[in-house]
């Protein structure tokens, strides 16, 4: 066998396989050998077929699409250990089979392409001297304040209030009724009613408008109040519409918070005193603001590597990525109690793929980038390590009633340690200025505005009276 290489985009490897005569005519005698034994054909016994019969019954361009389809893929098979080649899969042919079938004659040489993909190539960028800026991100005195309110908030009672309007914050307790004007006058909206409906008074907990509207009313009052329903509204029949809502305050209660101390520090914050809960709040906000930090950092090291670093992913690796990524979407589903085989139809599953295919490219592209530049700098694993963290990832999959593929699973665990290796090293190596948080945020919707002036201005330019009809 002759074999040809030839590099193709998106990590491909076409190849040209050329079969000696000998190859091409066994093919065609094990055809008409595996027919002669299994045609059944009236006046003749099984085996007992003469070959010029079978040949007139089934036509010989039938029975040479047969000797191409025996040798195809064995020949691609045999090419790609001959050539020891480290395909991935996605095995295609180049040429059209009708074409091979006219071409194809027993016992002359037989020559056709096909493509495989391979592991891409990662043509790394100057990964040593990267310049980066990062948000720092500072925990604010002001979260620990807002957290020791919000439990507080949560530790309330409510007390009735009957001296004084309602105010926003506060419960109610109320009869409703909606009703759409018509012109035989105004008719009620089904599912619109209730008694004895309890609503807290914050903005978003009820229809846009009846909240607001219920605010100022004191006990025992009715009121009605026009409520504008939104044009997306869940409800069609509904939407855009114009609605009256006869309101009647049955009932009003005030949160009355607990007092802020050290035996409320103790009951709810599991603190001997407010001032060590208060510790351990802004301690708490610290850790997560630095870790916060770090993941700003990496990402920013990860952006800046892969603007440099050129890798054409080969769509059998796409495909693979993405069906992990469905997989993962798929547990979490059923840890929701979701019918994961009622939810993921075979039209939800291609339309998952469509919009994570993006995700699943970027998530190839770091990891590969990541792995490539471990090999490069020798950062291995340690046997402890990997053991470590092999056995860490067992017991998560045990947890969720996981099968899995221990080979796979320790290919996995080496990658991972070796991306978490790259990136302490690249943390190390890189130039990094921490910039207040929301600068680069500032920075990136300033450029875009810059680009939308620019463009509106291009298009006013290319529509003014000078600029037509020359």
């Amino acid at each position: 066998m002759k074999v040809t290489q030839e590099k193709l985009p998106d990590s491909q490897i076409g190849l040209e396989i050329e079969l000696p005569p000998e190859e091409t005519k066994k093919a065609y005698e094990k055809v008409i050998k595996d027919l002669t034994q299994s045609a059944n054909i009236p006046g003749f016994r099984k085996g007992k077929v003469p070959r010029q019969v079978l040949v007139q019954r089934f036509g010989k361009e039938r029975l040479k699409a047969a000797a191409v389809e025996e040798i195809l893929q064995p020949s691609i098979d045999e090419a790609i250990q001959q050539e020891e080649i480290d395909a991935l899969g996605n095995y295609q042919l180049r040429s059209s089979f009708e074409e091979l079938t006219q071409q194809y004659q027993p016992g002359e040489a037989f020559t056709f392409s096909a493509s495989v993909d391979v592991p891409p190539e990662v043509n790394l960028g100057d990964y040593k001297n990267l310049q980066i800026k990062a948000e720092q991100v500072k925990a604010d005195p002001q979260q620990v304040e807002d957290y020791l309110q919000q439990k507080r908030e949560e530790e309330a009672t409510l007390v009735p209030v009957e001296d004084r309007p309602a105010q926003m914050g506060e419960t109610t307790v109320i009869d409703y009724e909606g009703r759409l004007p018509g012109e035989e006058g105004d008719k009620p909206i089904e599912g619109a009613q209730a008694s004895d409906f309890e609503l807290e008074l914050a903005e978003g907990k009820f229809i846009e408008g009846i909240v607001e509207g219920i605010v100022g009313m004191s006990p025992g009052e009715t009121k009605e109040i026009s409520v504008t329903f939104p044009e997306n509204y869940s409800r069609e029949d509904l939407a855009g519409k114009t609605a009256k809502f006869s309101v009647t305050l049955k009932e009003l209660k005030a949160k009355e918070l607990p007092e802020l101390d050290d035996e409320f520090a103790e009951d709810v914050g599991e603190h001997s005193t407010l001032a060590e809960w208060r510790e351990a709040l802004q301690n708490q906000y610290e850790e997560q603001a630095e870790e916060q930090t770090k993941n700003n950092i990496e990402q920013a090291i990860v952006d800046a590597l892969l603007e440099q670093t050129d890798i054409e992913l080969p769509e059998t690796m796409i495909e693979q990525e993405l069906k992990t990524i469905i997989t993962q979407t798929a547990m979490q589903m059923a840890q929701y109690g979701i019918d994961v085989q009622q939810m993921l139809t075979e039209d939800a599953v291609e339309q998952m793929k469509q919009r994570s295919r993006p995700d699943a490219i970027a998530r190839l592209k770091q990891n590969l980038t990541l792995v490539e530049i471990a090999k490069q700098e020798s950062l291995d694993p340690t046997e402890e390590e990997l053991n470590n963290k092999a056995e860490e990832v067992r017991q998560q999959l045990q947890e969720q009633e996981q099968e899995y593929d221990e080979d796979r699973l320790q290919d996995y665990v080496e990658e991972d340690l070796r991306q978490e290796k790259a990136l302490a090293w690249l943390r190390e190596q890189a130039e990094v200025e921490l910039v207040p948080e929301g600068t680069l945020q500032s920075d990136s919707d300033s450029d875009s505005d810059e680009e939308a002036e620019q463009q509106t201005s291009e298009q006013a330019t290319a529509s003014s009276p000078s600029n037509q009809g020359e």
